[in-house]
């Protein structure tokens, strides 16, 4: 009984969707379009619509953030996954779902095998600790789907199998493309109330989307994630050159870059940011060249720099690393993204091609 009101006497935790503030989506019950989102909105359909989709206008369009009503086609063709002949499109989409469910028949039931036993246990257990606050991954349906999608990859890249952090890069194209037949709040949405084959379409171009992204970024997983040590140097390397005051207070405190910039780098900073964030990110990362791979390095370094003021009142150890663990992001939107992205772009611009900065 005393932990029933233990229980009723906490403090409810505020409710602000994770997967979309409605003032940044424009989701139903929004405030009315400006005139600016509406002719933003306009030519995205004015491109998407023409016989071939100019990828280049396309990704000029994408980099400050792609209208929620377009945004599925858009990640679709911008992740390399659809052609940009509007006349494909139907045919491909139709071939790639068909391969991606026979590749289900050919090896999912394998899962069991002494060989896959181990990588279908930890893809398992990983599963219910992704997003674990959003009701939607929390549905069976919703789980298997993701134990599919994670398990295919795997078996069809050996190279690094599955490691620990790919699990939270299926959920941004998982609930991009669910968008599309969902008007109302997505993150509490019952999936298993849409059609099957509507499912199953998710399901197969959320596999598609995701492994297109890693395809930039596999050595990232190799064994030893050797991508993700050069990349945390990188942030170290350039830190030193952009803010020497928090270098030298990690240096004093012997804050290693590696303690808290790993899981920055493994899972794309999206342990840091509420999924409404990362999915406003990717619009970037899709639009720009090597945007995974090369920009988010600048994106990192601007989102340390942000907290310079909290970093630099921070004067040990541990409350350095329980800061650095958990930054206050929850209440970020599209805006706090949109300044964080400019300022990562500045930081690319005058320093990626500095000819002492790190070798690519």
């Amino acid at each position: 009984r005393s932990s029933l009101q233990k229980q009723q006497s906490l403090p409810v935790r505020p409710i602000i969707p994770l997967v979309a503030r409605i003032s940044d989506q424009n989701a139903s019950g929004a405030p009315p379009m400006t005139v600016r989102e509406k002719s933003r909105l306009d030519k995205f359909k004015q491109l998407l619509a023409s016989p071939n989709t100019d990828l280049e206008e396309l990704r000029k369009h994408s980099w400050s953030g792609i209208p929620r009503e377009v945004r599925p086609i858009t990640w679709r063709l911008l992740s390399g996954y659809l052609p940009a002949n509007k006349e494909r499109r139907e045919l491909v989409l139709k071939r790639k779902r068909e391969e991606y469910f026979g590749f289900i028949e050919q090896y999912y039931h394998s899962r069991t095998d002494e060989h896959y036993k181990d990588t279908y246990r930890q893809i398992h257990i990983d599963i219910p600790r992704t997003n674990p606050l959003i009701p939607l991954f929390q549905q069976p349906a919703v789980q298997e789907v993701f134990e599919r999608i994670l398990f295919i990859w795997a078996i069809r890249h050996p190279a690094s199998g599955y490691v620990q952090g790919i699990n939270d890069l299926v959920t941004p194209f998982f609930v991009v493309f669910l968008s599309e037949f969902v008007t109302e709040d997505v993150e509490n949405f019952d999936v298993a109330a849409l059609p099957l084959e509507t499912q199953r379409n998710i399901e197969a171009d959320s596999f598609w989307c995701m492994s297109k992204l890693l395809d930039g970024i596999q050595d990232n997983y190799t064994f030893a994630q050797p991508g993700i040590q050069n990349k945390v140097k990188a942030l170290e390397e350039l830190v030193s050159r952009i803010d020497v005051d928090i270098h030298n207070h990690f240096k004093k405190y012997e804050v290693e870059y590696l303690q808290f910039a790993f899981r920055w780098m493994n899972n794309l900073l999206m342990r840091e940011l509420p999924l409404r964030c990362t999915i406003r990110l990717w619009d970037t990362y899709q639009a720009e060249a090597e945007g995974f791979s090369h920009f988010h390095l600048y994106v990192c370094a601007a989102f340390l720099i942000e907290w310079r003021r909290e970093i630099l009142c921070m004067v040990d150890f541990q409350s350095l690393l329980m800061l650095l663990q958990n930054l206050p992001t929850i209440h970020w939107g599209n805006e706090e993204v949109g300044l964080l992205l400019a300022e990562a772009y500045r930081l690319k611009y005058m320093f990626a091609d500095a000819p002492s900065h790190y070798k690519r």
